[in-house]
């Protein structure tokens, strides 16, 4: 009976285990003396470290100074009874900027002065919010390419015309000036070729596709080129399924992402660009117009540590003509928006001294999704 008993309890822990983990959300168990008893996996992906090594540490340590976490458990602790607190600000160089959470503390039944800690970040309805400003923003440039292209198009081939004309009788001196004209005008018509691609509303021909191939392509051409001086490193979830995406606007996607990584890198002898994918299941989009909601359990990562993207620019990044680039136009990262949002997906950025993270969350495969969603449901790498 004992064997039995010892057996159930077992296999009743396992499934408790198994429970908590599939959350997603952080949870903490946090015993009577401050330190970490015990994480789930979104716990160690929150704070950044194992549950093993969390359970070295006091809860205190993990936290902004003067966190009103700690006021909330010390208040769980004396009334024994569960609180709320909205909106807690646990932005630190440990855990990133904007997190901006909910948290939810309880006291554990039958122990002395333990608590449960559940995390909800509010960071990704944020997120949301402005990817569809993002995609406002995108929509709003794609007449003004249109009438760029007429507008502007036009006359810049009648004025490079007449350069040509110019140069074939104009002594040594002044063809300099004509090639500059028409390098210009070039330049200009470059710039207007690549607003047009804004207003390119034909449905996307998708298929599935093998992110890891597009990310091993990227980064070949990446080291043949503007990253030869920099360590391209890389974080696979080898069991991650297809990605239902077309695999050149995927090329361009992660080529102009790892190329601005590059630039900020800049040529820093320590410089490093990390690319990383993972399954992360949950995350689900809402369909304006319709109840119909996409799964989004991709998470695809270019990360860097460059001097990261200044805070007064970073809720703009993905807007046309924002650019840090001394001679940046200020279309690439829209345009990379508009294509990760023509797939259904959502593109985010984080950004500290040091580490700045693009996040790339996209639909998986309609063929293979439910099946490796089976397979892989936690999205930890088997």
């Amino acid at each position: 009976m004992t064997n039995q008993n010892e057996t159930g309890l077992e296999i009743g822990n396992a499934m408790a285990m198994s429970v908590l983990n599939a959350i997603q959300n952080p949870v903490v168990m946090v015993d009577e003396e401050g330190y970490v008893a015990f994480a789930n996996w979104e716990a160690e992906s929150f704070f950044g470290a194992s549950a093993s090594h969390l359970a070295r540490h006091k809860i205190a340590s993990l936290i902004p100074f003067g966190s009103p976490l700690l006021a909330l458990i010390d208040q769980v602790r004396e009334r024994r009874a569960a609180v709320n607190e909205y909106r807690v600000d646990l932005s630190s160089p440990r855990l990133g900027q904007e997190k901006l959470v909910d948290i939810y503390v309880a006291p554990v039944i039958n122990t002395t002065g333990s608590v449960v800690i559940v995390i909800q970040e509010r960071s990704m309805a944020d997120k949301i919010d402005r990817q569809l400003t993002h995609r406002a923003a995108a929509r709003s440039v794609t007449g003004l390419a249109a009438m760029l292209a007429h507008e502007i198009k036009n006359p810049l081939s009648g004025i490079r015309g007449a350069a040509q004309l110019l140069e074939q009788s104009a002594v040594d001196e002044d063809r300099a000036l004509t090639r500059l004209i028409c390098d210009e005008t070039d330049r200009i018509v470059s710039l207007v070729d690549r607003m047009e691609v804004f207003s390119d509303e034909r449905p996307v021909d998708r298929t599935p596709v093998n992110i890891h191939s597009v990310l091993d392509h990227v980064k070949a051409v990446a080291k043949a080129g503007f990253a030869r001086h920099i360590r391209i490193g890389e974080n696979y979830d080898p069991s991650l399924p297809a990605v239902y995406a077309n695999r050149d606007q995927l090329v361009q996607v992660f080529l102009n992402l790892v190329k601005n990584a590059a630039e900020a890198i800049g040529e820093r002898s320590d410089g490093e660009i990390l690319l990383t994918t993972a399954y992360r299941p949950g995350m689900r989009l809402s369909i304006a117009g319709t109840r119909e909601k996409i799964s989004l359990p991709l998470e695809f990562c270019v990360q860097d540590n460059g001097p990261g993207v200044p805070a007064d620019i970073l809720p703009h990044l993905f807007d046309p003509f924002i650019t840090t680039k001394t001679n940046g136009s200020g279309l690439g990262l829209a345009l990379v928006a508009k294509i990760i949002g023509d797939h259904g997906g959502i593109i985010e950025c984080d950004s500290q001294s040091n580490r700045t993270t693009f996040r790339v969350l996209m639909p998986a495969s309609k063929d293979a999704s439910s099946e490796d969603a089976s397979i892989n449901p936690t999205g930890k790498t088997i």
